[in-house]
């Protein structure tokens, strides 16, 4: 990459050491990517060089669409060895114990010492990166070093660096793939634009996750017990202060309403502040299921559970009438398909436009999105009272996620049959 580019890096890189003086979350980060090179030195030590895959996540929405491609690889390919980088801490904490992958690390920034240090020392066969990540040192390294490069379950946009006259940059990084595979014909119709023809629309492997979790068995079963006679239950999934502000109002002024909410961090005094802000009786999910172990008698008054443990919401989300999915009013929404799979309406904020899915279950009437807190708690109303428009909803939310299922397979064949 030019000096332009590596002179950003360099900054950013100085900028997030000063941030992790004052953030746990940065700092996290930047323990973790110094402990990268001698840590992956080590297990190539152990388990030999040769025939790796490489796959990068930037984080954990990002890892849940690479993993059915990694099942899928392990399952036909057990000899073959995964590394699997995240760039974020909120990916790297949860995986970074799992099982499936021999290597889980963080990425170092991408400075092309560090690029050609990994890529040096992993050798991989092929390199997966999955959805947005765009980091111009290791593509050029990999491409350098004749690795196949994959980009998987992507999606572009028109106002993207990529398209703009000033973009020559970045389009130059994506000349760096092999293939990429995308989410829908818009991004198809942008690539061939710029010159890139190995594009291919195959959809989001995401939908395949989801559907995968759907057919396991719930994490929570506890919460088969909750609040069995309400005719509404509404899940919550990573909530978000902003989002608290508005639909917290709403449940306090339903109080028959039962809810579940599963806060995107949870951290003691955030799991606090969010309790004492609910009006009805709750219960953090670890009690709930510690009462309903000891088989206690006072759990009906119970309104409000409060998920406070990493992967089951994707499950949890089985025991609602319908479902809303924080970020929307912060930096864009997380993952409203693991609600949708269960046929269940989903309501989110505004900031959905990078979502495909998105876009789709608004306009099939299975999702509801509205700019704010009136909006949004009109359609929680609407919901609430109109058990015909849930029913209506959330077969058109099952329909969407069945009928486009596959991605992971299609990628599977082509890249490795």
């Amino acid at each position: 990459m030019n000096a332009l580019y590596n002179c950003g890096i360099h900054l950013y890189a100085g900028a997030a050491r000063l941030a992790a003086t004052r953030s746990p979350k940065v700092k996290k980060m930047i323990t973790g990517q110094r402990e990268t090179m001698p840590r992956l030195t080590e297990k190539i030590a152990q388990l030999g060089q040769g025939d790796w895959i490489w796959m990068h996540a930037a984080s954990l929405g990002e890892f849940e669409q690479g993993r059915p491609l990694i099942e899928m690889i392990k399952s036909n390919h057990p000899e073959i060895k995964i590394l699997l980088t995240f760039f974020s801490p909120s990916g790297y904490e949860v995986r970074k114990d799992y099982p499936l992958v021999d290597a889980v690390a963080y990425l170092p920034f991408d400075t092309r010492k560090n690029a050609r240090q990994l890529v040096e020392t992993v050798k991989p066969r092929m390199a997966l990166f999955i959805k947005y990540e765009f980091w111009g040192n290791y593509l050029c390294e990999l491409k350098r070093a004749g690795v196949p490069i994959y980009l998987v379950s992507a999606i572009f946009r028109p106002k993207q660096i990529f398209f703009r006259p000033w973009g020559g940059m970045f389009r130059r990084m994506l000349k760096c793939f092999t293939k990429f595979y995308v989410q829908d014909t818009n991004s198809v119709r942008l690539l061939r634009k710029i010159g890139i023809k190995e594009v291919e629309r195959t959809g989001d492997t995401r939908l395949d996750r989801v559907n995968d979790v759907m057919k396991l068995p719930p994490k929570a079963t506890s919460l088969q017990k909750f609040a069995t006679g309400t005719t509404f239950r509404l899940i919550v999934g990573s909530s978000w202060e902003a989002d608290e502000a508005i639909y917290i109002p709403w449940l306090n002024d339903h109080p028959e309403v039962a809810a579940v909410i599963a806060p995107h961090e949870f951290d003691t005094e955030r799991l606090a502040k969010l309790q004492q802000s609910i009006a009805a009786p709750s219960m953090l999910l670890s009690e709930w299921e510690k009462a309903v172990e000891e088989g206690r008698g006072d759990l009906d008054e119970i309104r409000v559970v409060i998920v406070d443990s990493f992967g089951k919401l994707s499950s949890i989300y089985r025991y609602g009438h319908a479902a809303y999915v924080g970020g929307g009013f912060g930096q864009g929404i997380h993952n409203i398909n693991e609600a949708a799979v269960y046929g269940i309406p989903v309501v989110f904020g505004p900031k959905h436009a990078k979502f495909r899915e998105a876009r789709d279950l608004i306009e099939l009437k299975a999702a509801f999105s509205a700019p704010d807190s009136g909006g949004i708690q009109g359609i929680l109303d609407r919901l609430y009272e109109d058990p015909t428009l849930r029913e209506r909803a959330g077969q058109a939310a099952s329909d969407y996620i069945s009928s486009h299922l596959g991605a992971t397979s299609h990628i599977y064949r082509d890249i490795f049959e």
